[in-house]
């Protein structure tokens, strides 16, 4: 073998471990990025799950202390266990299932909301028991929380998602199935937190 192969043979090993060495950097650029979006989802999810479990405390404190139809609060179980069912996984963050987790979430809102609401008008006595007040203190304080949490995840989805669409990376990213995320859609009024404990105090 003559020194000019010899030549054409060390480029070429250079030009690929360059390349090999490139592709590499921009593939662990894509995981930690990815990883950054799990974390910030696991904090939406976390932040929702203790609503969740706020609004059925919140509940069997009601179901004890006061005297009423039990059918009153079937909006709010239902919907709470619709909200629950739904597990979303953060490597399948689409805009159909993020669309459903979405609704499912704003159903029990509306339906916490509007039913608190009707208790408050007729079992005033409930918002002086302590626990009530405590419950619906902290579920005010989670809704702020949910809403910074999902702040931090569409921040954390914009800076991934602008990473895999980039070009070149847009062609790695679809070799190594790093799929674009689906951020959370704005909804009227969710730049404010719902302010329970007015509901509560109306």
């Amino acid at each position: 073998m003559n020194k000019g192969c010899l030549g054409i043979g060390a480029v070429v090993l250079v030009i690929g471990v360059a390349l090999a060495m490139w592709a590499g950097g921009i593939y662990n650029g894509f995981v930690t990025q990815d990883e950054s979006v799990k974390n910030a989802w696991g904090n939406v999810e976390t932040d929702y799950q203790r609503r969740n479990d706020l609004i059925g405390n919140l509940v069997a404190t009601v179901q004890e202390a006061a005297e009423f139809e039990r059918g009153t609060l079937t909006d709010v179980i239902e919907a709470r266990a619709k909200a629950t069912s739904i597990n979303l996984s953060a490597d399948d963050l689409t805009a159909e299932n993020m669309a459903k987790f979405q609704q499912a979430q704003d159903e029990l809102n509306k339906a916490f909301l509007g039913r608190m609401n009707f208790l408050q008008e007729n079992y005033p006595q409930l918002t002086a028991t302590e626990q009530f007040r405590d419950l619906s203190a902290q579920i005010e304080g989670t809704e702020n929380r949910i809403n910074v949490s999902r702040n931090r995840y569409n921040e954390a989805v914009r800076e991934y998602n602008n990473e895999v669409r980039k070009v070149p990376n847009n062609i790695l990213a679809g070799i190594f199935n790093f799929d674009v995320k689906e951020p959370f859609s704005s909804v009227e009024g969710a730049d404010v937190a719902p302010d329970v404990r007015g509901e509560f105090n109306k």
